[in-house]
């Protein structure tokens, strides 16, 4: 029955690494496709003498890189805030309070 349990957890752990990681892959195509596109629009529409090399060209792209650079390293780098031994330690201790409230009103 333990062994079962311990196959079912490590399961569940990696079907939820799995996801995170397929979920950065989709935000990277997501960004790649999106920052394209507005790329192209925003060169297109230049008026004769703005450079194509402005801020403002790549403002959405840059700030958006920024947030998908998060998003690789909560997925890939290590846990520096949100740690495993942190996860364990926050899970035992909402188990420990539930299990103390179902036993207060028994």
């Amino acid at each position: 029955m333990q062994r079962d349990f311990e196959k079912e957890e490590a399961y569940l752990r990696a079907k939820k690494k799995l996801d995170e990681i397929v979920g950065f892959y989709w935000h990277l195509a997501i960004y790649i496709i999106v920052n394209l596109f507005l790329i192209i629009i925003i060169g297109s529409n230049l008026d004769k003498g703005e450079s194509f090399w402005s801020i403002g060209t790549f403002a959405t792209a840059l700030f958006w890189g920024i947030g998908l650079a998060f998003h690789f390293f909560g997925v890939f780098g290590p846990r520096i805030f949100f740690s495993k031994a942190w996860e364990e330690r926050k899970i035992k201790e909402y188990m420990n309070k539930d299990s103390e409230e179902i036993r207060r009103f028994e």
